[in-house]
């Protein structure tokens, strides 16, 4: 955990393996399954990331669509992506993914919210609404696609 309010973190065990896991999250168009923010509305299939330097097109539940410019990449491992509206510059904030196989057996999976590079007032007030309890909402949901599919 970080004493700075604008990075939130959650995360739990998942009983599915890393690879099963990463594979849900990699996949755009999976994300609305598990999205516990309710903030997703869907992503064209075949947007699969691979690399630092790809980008994923969602669209929201607002109806806004948004380029997701993958920052942090290890397949397997971890994955982490700055929204921005299409064509314009990123706003400062991320959303990572990180997975490592739990002692026992298992996937321990860790989902945090940085909004620290954030300097547009005006979305301030949506970023404190991606709380811990939030992000556990969708390790949460993403278990039960993983555990289910193991």
């Amino acid at each position: 955990m970080t004493a700075d309010p604008r990075i939130v973190s959650s995360e739990r065990v998942i009983a599915a393996s890393p690879e099963a896991v990463f594979a849900l999250i990699a996949d755009p168009s999976r994300q609305p399954e598990w999205d516990g923010n309710d903030n997703l509305s869907s992503a064209d299939p075949g947007q699969r990331v691979h690399a630092v330097g790809d980008v994923f097109v969602m669209r929201n539940t607002s109806g806004h669509v948004r380029e997701n410019h993958v920052v942090e990449f290890a397949e397997g491992r971890l994955i982490a992506w700055k929204p921005a509206p299409v064509g314009a510059a990123q706003p400062g904030h991320l959303w990572r993914w990180e997975l490592e196989p739990a002692p026992g057996g298992g996937t321990r999976v860790r989902h945090t919210y940085d909004w620290s590079g954030l300097t547009d007032e005006t979305r301030f007030e949506r970023a404190r609404s991606f709380t811990a309890d939030a992000l556990r909402s969708s390790i949460d949901r993403l278990a039960e696609l993983a555990e289910r599919a193991a």
